[in-house]
């Protein structure tokens, strides 16, 4: 039996309750049967879920329904292959659940499928089969990736790294079958920053399972997971540029300033200096990430930044790059960013309507609203209707709302986020507790199972442990906000 959860949010803020309203209207659109269990896909016109944004999008789901959750994660390592490959894409047709092999598809599994063990109450068998599949998948990607032989992982395909159509990946394969690198093309296999950075995520949470099992072994992991950052700092650091850069199968620089070393950031496989560099040189930068609307895939001062309107990687920003901005930003103390990037996403989606589409354009915030059949890879199939209902720009905007006027589970934390503005309530049930914000706009009360907490001003975050025992403040609006 699962934990009760819940969640409710109400506010003065007409835009940003209307926001919220159809987001959460929409979501359930995405609710799916999968061979008898539920999940939450993509949506949008993608039907499965995919590993680079099912386990989290189903996390971040997880107060709404804790069973579709545990399924968008569960259903991965049920269907983890011998060697340890874990499908990129999970299917269900005429009710039959199919894995498939034929690219890995990110790999945005590790801190949700920890978050969630706190979640569903502290499963010790759950926390044992997660590790137990982190350590093999991490051997699989040594066993099948490590092809250059100089620590790094390589890319075989665009579906990979989920970058369809992006320019840097040249003539490479959509996808490919099996675990031999591919011959015969100008870039692939194309030693990875996300490839190898799935190590190190895989490496550090195994890590942080064997403390909490009580297991020596976790310093050894730790000292792994350092060795893969090592070197990846070592072979695809550009220290004048300060920001990642792969390299193709020749070794030569793909010399194209991608936003992927943010993608680094929510792996947490940088240090904190190189994230400070990337953030204040480029992300912040008008000229290459912080257009009128951020967060475009290139920067659009590159030769291959491309303005399409279809699902392509190489130009407008994605939704699902907005939803890993917000570990990747949390990671390294960015919070007053994550406060200004979701002010951008929630507005831009009020101003198209409140319709969910996967892209939008950087200059002017309009969303790209492609026909799914005209620009939806065959891979994947797809409909007729213009896209509504695109589930990582929906969950990013109800977290983005969570981290900015509500309350958020964080690996046994609570944090309350206390945001200025109108008058709002925010309430949330799990871990057996009852959490509740009321704010007027300027101070914020705090209750947890009915008793007061405490009265703070807004514009900072309040967090504590399960049992509410205060912990620490953290600022998330003020300067450094403005993005």
């Amino acid at each position: 039996m699962l934990p009760e959860t819940s969640v409710f949010f109400r506010t003065e803020d007409e835009k940003l309750q209307r926001v919220y309203d159809a987001a959460e209207e929409k979501c359930r659109f995405n609710l799916k049967d999968f061979g008898g269990d539920t999940v939450l896909v993509e949506g949008g016109g993608y039907e499965k879920i995919w590993l680079e944004t099912q386990p989290m999008g189903g996390e971040m789901y997880a107060l709404r329904s804790l069973e579709a959750a545990r399924n968008n994660i569960t259903l991965f390592m049920r269907h983890q292959r011998a060697d340890g490959r874990l499908p990129g894409s999970i299917q269900c047709t005429g009710g039959k659940v199919e894995p498939q092999f034929n690219k890995h598809q990110g790999f945005c599994f590790p801190f949700p499928a920890l978050n969630l063990y706190y979640l569903i109450g502290k499963d010790r068998d759950y926390l044992a089969e997660l590790k137990e599949s982190l350590i093999r998948f991490d051997r699989c990607l040594w066993n099948t990736r490590h092809v250059s032989g100089d620590g790094l992982l390589s890319s075989f395909c665009v579906y990979d790294t989920g970058e369809d159509l992006a320019l840097r990946y040249g003539d490479a394969p959509c996808w490919w079958e099996g675990d031999e690198p591919p011959e015969g093309y100008q870039v692939v296999p194309m030693a990875s920053m996300d490839v190898t950075s799935w190590s190190f995520a895989a490496r550090r949470t195994v890590a942080e399972i064997c403390r909490l099992q009580g297991d020596r072994s976790a310093d050894a992991w730790e000292r792994k997971a350092r060795m893969v950052a090592d070197a990846l700092r070592r072979r695809l650091w550009d220290r004048k540029r300060g920001a990642l850069y792969d390299r193709d199968r020749t070794g030569k620089t793909v010399d194209i300033l991608c936003h992927n070393t943010l993608r680094c950031m929510y792996w947490g496989s940088i240090s904190r200096g190189m994230a400070a560099r990337f953030v204040k040189e480029h992300l912040l930068n008008p000229a290459e990430f912080r257009t009128p609307f951020p967060l475009p895939s290139v920067a659009v001062n590159d030769p291959a930044f491309r303005n399409a309107p279809e699902n392509n990687w190489s130009g407008q920003p994605e939704g699902l790059t907005y939803q890993r901005a917000i570990l990747a930003l949390e990671r390294y103390g960015y919070n007053r960013l994550v406060t200004g990037l979701g002010r951008k996403l929630i507005d831009a989606v009020y101003a198209n309507g409140c319709r969910f589409t996967q892209q939008y354009d950087p200059f002017t915030g309009k969303a790209s609203l492609v026909r799914m059949s005209d620009h939806q890879p065959a891979e994947e199939g797809g409909g007729e209707a213009v896209q509504d209902a695109y589930g990582p720009t929906m969950l990013a905007c109800l977290e983005y709302i969570a981290h900015h006027y509500g309350i958020h589970p964080h690996l046994g934390q609570v944090w309350f986020s206390l945001g200025s503005g109108a008058p709002y309530a925010y309430e949330a049930a799990f871990c057996d507790h009852h959490y509740a914000i009321r704010s007027d706009g300027q101070r914020a009360e705090i209750r947890v199972d009915g008793k007061m907490l405490g009265s703070w001003k807004c514009g900072r975050r309040v967090i504590t442990d399960e049992n509410g025992r205060f912990l620490r403040t953290e600022l998330i609006e003020g300067t450094g906000a403005e993005i």
